[in-house]
């Protein structure tokens, strides 16, 4: 896939993320659905190690109240496609 289609779709899932934010009451049950879904997707979109790791990290940050504001996927892209040495090397 495209880095920048990736990227779209990350900002994409990250929205669906804070749909729960819009629906009071609704918002701790679509957290509670919506966590293990985001973690899955998470190790589909990147795979190996960081991966698993951002899918831990987006289950928890699903599950946790308060921190639901953080963009897991979109900042996962940047340290892949920007932050990452691989991605920083000069291309010849």
């Amino acid at each position: 896939m495209n880095r920048y289609k990736k990227l779209v779709l990350c900002l994409f899932l990250d929205a669906i993320g804070y749909i729960s934010f819009l629906i009071p009451g609704f918002g701790e049950f679509s957290d509670v659905v919506w966590a293990p879904v985001s973690a899955w997707l998470m190790t589909k979109l990147y795979k190996g190690r960081a991966g698993k790791i951002a899918a831990v990290v987006s289950f928890v940050e699903e599950l946790m109240p308060g921190v639901d504001v953080v963009p897991t996927f979109t900042l996962m892209w940047l340290y892949v496609h920007v932050f990452s040495s691989k991605s920083t090397r000069i291309r010849a």
